[in-house]
């Protein structure tokens, strides 16, 4: 699933995703910054790429306090629904949940042999994969951990009458699902699936016999997508909204750790060793999330020892400048690109937006290189501006989708667009057309970059005759806003796992994650044709051709692909997984000085 970045892939072969190379793209020992070993940190200590498995090492834990800075707060343990779906709440639940892979900081798809026997597809036609999950894994409650639960992340996330998921690509795709044995879960699909890995992900998996207990419910598995409605309603009720927050009676681990505390005023989330993991036992006791709004008072954070960690998705130049500094006290600085972008939506709700040509004059307005340059350049020393919507730079299929010749030609294009579609300048120096001003708000939520990103924008557009607002609200992804539509522009972070199926949901026309209303029948056919490919490179071009269909219809804008930044001390090995954060394997990190 796509997660908005509150700051806020594939092409695969028939049986293994593909590698991706998440540290592509600086050159030389030393990219970005780093230090020099931050590639090393990029496996798991105890993963096998080869065999296609991850693993907990089994490491010396220690008894002690790790605490954590990201840009952001956790807001639910259910972390798939629209107004829930942010990747900050995944950086907590990627170490408090199991999922059946694991995506180390290579890009890697690997099978979560802590928990899991295997996921194969055991036949081609129909399309059926089988998920054989290890006997005797347990919730931090005691209850097992099995076949029920995958079921329910079926249930909730298909389409059924009565849940509310953020997203279905994938899920909707399953024919029928059913647990042969309670460690036995069988998949049929209504078409070939390649990207099956991408499901049953620890966001996805949530206790099955907490609904079933809260609801009344005796047997998630008897309940069917064409079952009665009342009892749906009752189950969907539950799944979409009982699991907002964190009630420790409702949410228990079923990873290294568990929630034990959460505090939204002070933005904070606590972990704890799950004392039912059958994995390793390593790293710290008790691990403290802490949100930070302001990126440079996450490193300053760090220089004063309030924080060991900084994890931040969120990249800002003074903030990477002062981590780099802080050497001698044994801070340890990593970047790389992550599999995730930012980029302004235009709202086709919106009757200026609407119409193609002003969308045009934007986009020829806006200089991305001057955003990057002025913004970036610190943190990434060789960003450029993203040139798809689909592909990252780090990415086999990276290619300019046509927004190197599109965007930012500036004012002079702009204005000549704009005047061959019947707009005139007013005497205030703004554009109108039909006695509409061309004025438009661009929303974010509260980040210093963004609003910084807006300021360049409003001076780029203002030389083209167009009015652009800076609206600024610290609720603006978490409080709904974003999926109602209720904005003109929307500036945020899509945040992807590997797998190109994802960017489905977000530009077809009845994608639950395009919130922007954007309609093009040539890409929702391309879409289709692509997801359903057998073949590596066809789904590819596929994919491509529909990157450059949006691209020629001015929808959405990327600026940059997003360049992590991370810090630590007092912890062996850190590094910030593009899609999970850094806690993916937290329990394997190890005591340092």
């Amino acid at each position: 699933m796509s997660r908005w970045k509150a700051a806020s892939a594939v092409t695969v072969a028939a049986t293994a995703a593909l590698v991706l190379s998440a540290c592509g793209g600086g050159g030389g020992s030393n990219q970005n910054g780093s230090s020099t070993d931050i590639k090393s940190m990029a496996t798991g200590k105890a993963e096998n790429v080869q065999a296609g498995t991850f693993k907990l090492a089994d490491v010396q834990g220690w008894d002690g306090t790790i605490t954590v800075g990201i840009d952001d707060k956790f807001v639910a343990y259910n972390n798939q629904t629209p107004d829930t779906n942010s990747s900050y709440n995944t950086f907590a639940l990627i170490a408090a949940l199991s999922g059946a892979g694991v995506i180390d900081g290579n890009n890697n798809v690997l099978l979560n042999n802590d928990v899991m026997q295997s996921w194969d597809v055991t036949s081609t036609s129909p399309f059926t994969v089988t998920w054989k999950l290890k006997p005797g894994i347990k919730w931090s409650d005691g209850a097992p951990w099995n076949c029920k639960d995958f079921y329910l992340a079926y249930l909730s996330q298909r389409g059924t009458p009565g849940f509310n998921p953020a997203a279905t690509a994938g899920y909707d795709l399953i024919d029928s699902a059913k647990c042969q044995d309670d460690t036995t879960f069988v998949t049929t699909f209504k078409q070939p699936y390649l990207d099956y890995k991408g499901l049953f992900d620890s966001n996805a998996l949530l206790p099955a016999h907490i609904l079933e207990q809260q609801t009344g419910i005796p047997d998630i598995t008897k309940l069917t997508p064409t079952s009665d409605p009342a009892l749906l309603q009752k189950a969907g009720d539950f799944w979409t909204n009982k699991w907002k927050g964190f009630d420790k009676a409702l949410d228990p681990g079923s990873g290294p750790y568990m929630i034990t505390g959460y505090d939204d005023n002070a933005g904070t989330v606590t972990l704890e060793k799950n004392p039912n993991w059958a994995g390793g036992k390593g790293g710290p006791s008790k691990i403290i999330l802490r949100a930070f709004a302001d990126q440079k008072a996450m490193a300053t954070a760090l220089q004063n020892g309030e924080v060991q960690v900084v994890s931040s998705t969120q990249p800002d130049a003074t903030a990477a400048t002062t981590m780099k500094s802080l050497s001698s006290q044994g801070v340890i600085y990593g970047s790389a690109p992550e599999l995730s972008y930012e980029h302004i939506d235009m709202n086709y709700r919106n009757p200026i937006l609407a119409q193609k040509p002003a969308r045009q004059a934007l986009f020829e307005a806006i200089d991305r290189s001057e955003i990057t340059t002025k913004l970036l350049k610190e943190v990434q020393s060789d960003i450029t501006p993203d040139n798809s919507l689909i592909y990252t730079p780090a990415e086999p299929g990276y290619q300019d989708a046509g927004y190197g010749k599109t965007a930012g030609l500036g004012a002079a294009a702009a204005k000549k667009t704009l005047e061959a579609d019947g707009w005139t300048l007013g005497q205030d120096g703004i554009y109108q057309k039909n006695g509409q001003r061309f004025s438009v708000t661009i929303s974010h939520n509260n980040n210093p970059r963004r609003d910084q990103t807006v300021e360049i924008i409003q001076s780029q557009a203002k030389a083209a005759g167009i009015e652009v607002k800076n609206d600024n609200d610290p609720t603006f992804l978490s409080g709904g806003r974003l999926s109602t539509g209720n904005w003109d522009i929307a500036l945020f972070a899509w945040s992807q796992p590997p797998f190109k199926s994802q960017s489905q949901p977000l530009y077809s026309t009845k994608g639950n994650q395009n919130h922007q209303k954007y309609s093009n029948p040539q890409v929702d056919s391309l879409f289709d044709q692509a997801v359903s490919q057998t073949d590596e490179g066809a789904a590819r071009k596929l994919y491509q051709q529909a990157d450059s269909a949006i691209a020629a219809d001015y929808a959405s804008l990327p600026l940059f692909a997003m360049p992590s930044m991370w810090a630590f001390q007092g912890v062996d090995k850190v590094y910030f997984q593009s899609y999970y954060g850094a806690l993916w394997n937290a329990g394997e990190w190890e005591k340092r000085g």
